[in-house]
């Protein structure tokens, strides 16, 4: 359904892009190709520049409505937080990491902090 929908986009796109290239601002878009009185007559259209118009805003609407339609679609929320690469190196170098504290070597007959006797050293 998602890839069905985004081919119906760039689709739209296509026409829209079309519809947009065969306006001319001035009123000599595809409707000057045809003489002067042709394009005026041509299928019962009687201004080209009126469909052309009615066109584009349909196309862009549609594509609006198509865009939002795909992110309700495929808009999956993330499990996570979601962090960007440049986050992360962020917080690495604010929060260097802490080496661990080194264990201090056991001697015969020392006891430890909360006074049990220390484990015996191993026999070589």
């Amino acid at each position: 359904m998602y890839y069905a929908l985004i081919g119906l986009i760039l689709l739209v796109c296509l026409l829209l892009s079309l519809v947009v290239l065969a306006q001319n601002p001035k009123g000599g878009g595809i409707s000057s190709q045809f003489g002067a009185g042709g394009a005026t007559q041509m299928m019962g259209v009687k201004r080209t520049g009126d469909l052309l118009e009615k066109l584009t805003w349909g196309f862009a609407i549609g594509l609006m409505v198509l865009s939002l339609g795909s992110y309700v679609i495929g808009g999956q929320a993330p499990t996570g937080p979601v962090r960007s690469i440049n986050q992360q190196k962020a917080l690495e170098t604010r929060l260097p990491a802490q080496p661990a504290p080194a264990a201090a070597p056991v001697t015969p007959g020392a006891t430890t902090p909360m006074g049990a006797p220390a484990a015996p050293a191993p026999a070589n």
